[in-house]
């Protein structure tokens, strides 16, 4: 599974696509060990966050793992959607509130879930 970040006014439910699409083609995802990541340095404080959870088989547009833009210190790569994403592909929704100190941490039902293997 992935992760995509976004407010909750932007998820309808149905097939979602996100304003970076149109600005570098294609929708900023994560996988559980890295979403507070952006979540902190982008979001920090925001109380209206929802994680869309994404099975990537059933998307039916490209996903590439690559560095972000600029690289992360730590070398990390992140999931890149590279078209809209099918409201089927969305497995779960869950809300993303921030702690009492502004900061993201992943919520306990994705957690405390075995990792997946990564597929480049």
């Amino acid at each position: 599974m992935i992760l995509h970040l976004c407010p909750r006014a932007d998820w309808t439910g149905e097939n979602y696509r996100a304003a970076s699409l149109d600005v570098v083609g294609f929708i900023h995802c994560s996988d559980p060990g890295t979403t507070h990541l952006p979540a902190n340095a982008l979001y920090a404080g925001r109380t209206d966050l929802l994680l869309l959870e994404i099975d990537p088989a059933r998307l039916d547009v490209p996903v590439r793992w690559e560095e972000g833009d600029p690289p992360h210190p730590a070398g990390i790569w992140f999931p890149h959607v590279y078209g809209a994403i099918r409201a089927q592909a969305v497995v779960a929704v869950h809300p993303f509130p921030p702690e009492s100190d502004g900061t993201f941490r992943l919520p306990e039902v994705l957690a405390n879930r075995e990792p997946l293997p990564r597929v480049p």
